[in-house]
């Protein structure tokens, strides 16, 4: 492998790491925020829907741009960009004005992940086996150091304004340097062939992103009903409650470490097909059972089958004919995000007229039909090693 491949992988995966510490840390001190300005759930319900809201709006546009003049820059500015905007809700003086910042983190790393793997990809090409997951390994890694460190910030007392502005200070020279290994622009651009900003996608590309739907409608439903499943349908304690959540983060972080090898053994369309199954199987039981343990137990496997849902995702948006990378992907990736938006109320909707544990049913429906998509992510043609340009040679 060329010392510039090597040293692009290396900057990709510390891009990825610093942005899941980002994430991590801002995710573990809303409770903070949402103190310090007094909000009420609506309030707080409405500022992260623009999170989301902002994230929407800027995975397209950062995909064309990946597109019409390379990932390297935009993810260069998405990385900025997302430094700049984490600590702006803390640092707000107001509701109203913590509102526009809101929007902007969303729109900072909502660009910042379509780019990098825009990139991640460009890499993987240039590389002999797969290495995608390893990326999504690495920001798993960071999202968990955040939450750590938010941890230890808060039992300390540390104001969420000086923790968040921290981290980011901490991040972005650091992010800035490994950026300066990422591969040259034309290492990915498609300049004029990326085509519209706004256009339908194809066919193939709906059924990819189909796949990054229900695996995130399952990560974003665990994430938010795990936890109440096990305390108040099983009637178990809080810290035992605590614990599905924790061992679907867990093995979801170890699926991803070991994900490229599983696709390099299998094959893509295997890898989800037994991902779907496993995932599908491991909850009916867990649900048909009823019992803490096996929730646990059956949170853990739906971890592991998910895993790699996403990077494999991203690799098939990657090469569907037509489609620049980056606009395959930021179209992936916005169906996606999408899913995980939707999860937490569409399952609480469907609580609320059945039970929870039928609700949650909707997840084992939704593994079967990753497994039954899976072909939609296989090769279309042996994966040829890209030759490195002239300037990457250099």
């Amino acid at each position: 492998m060329a010392p510039r491949t090597r040293a692009a992988r290396a900057a990709v995966t510390v891009v990825f790491l610093l942005n899941g510490l980002l994430l991590g840390s801002w995710a573990a001190r809303i409770p903070a925020v949402k103190e310090r300005l007094d909000l009420g759930e609506a309030q707080l319900g409405l500022a992260l829907g623009l999170v989301a809201v902002g994230a929407l709006v800027a995975m397209p546009v950062s995909g064309w741009l990946s597109a019409r003049g390379g990932s390297r820059r935009t993810t260069r500015l998405a990385f900025i960009g997302c430094c700049l905007f984490v600590p702006l809700p803390a640092l707000a003086p107001s509701y109203l004005l913590m509102l526009p910042g809101a929007l902007l983190l969303g729109a900072g790393n909502g660009s910042l992940d379509v780019a990098m793997n825009a990139h991640g990809v460009a890499v993987e090409r240039r590389h002999e086996t797969p290495i995608l997951s390893s990326f999504h390994a690495a920001f798993s890694c960071g999202a968990l150091a955040g939450a750590g460190t938010s941890a230890l910030a808060a039992g300390a007392g540390l104001d969420v304004r000086w923790h968040l502005l921290a981290v980011a200070a901490v991040s972005l020279p650091v992010g800035l340097v490994a950026c300066r290994a990422l591969l040259p622009a034309d290492a990915d651009h498609a300049g004029a062939e990326a085509g519209p900003l706004l256009a339908r996608p194809p066919r193939a590309l709906w059924a990819v992103g189909a796949i990054g739907f229900c695996a995130l409608v399952c990560e974003g439903a665990t994430a938010d009903w795990s936890a109440v499943y096990v305390h108040e349908s099983l009637e178990a304690p809080a810290g035992v409650a605590a614990l599905a959540f924790a061992a679907f983060s867990s093995t979801m972080t170890l699926g991803r470490l070991v994900g490229d090898r599983l696709t390099s053994a299998w094959g893509a369309d295997s890898l989800v097909r037994r991902g779907g199954l496993l995932s599908a199987a491991a909850l009916a039981a867990a649900l048909l059972i009823g019992h803490p343990a096996a929730a646990i137990a059956g949170f853990a496997l739906l971890g592991i089958g998910i895993s790699t849902m996403v990077p494999v995702v991203f690799r098939a948006a990657a090469e569907v004919p037509g489609v620049a990378p980056g606009v395959g992907i930021a179209a992936a990736s916005t169906m996606g995000y999408f899913g995980f938006l939707i999860a937490p109320p569409v399952i609480g909707g469907i609580a609320e007229l059945t039970s929870l544990p039928l609700a949650l049913g909707l997840l084992v429906v939704l593994g079967l039909a990753m497994a039954a998509l899976a072909p939609r992510v296989r090769p279309r043609a042996p994966a040829p090693r890209m030759a490195p340009s002239p300037a990457a040679a250099r």
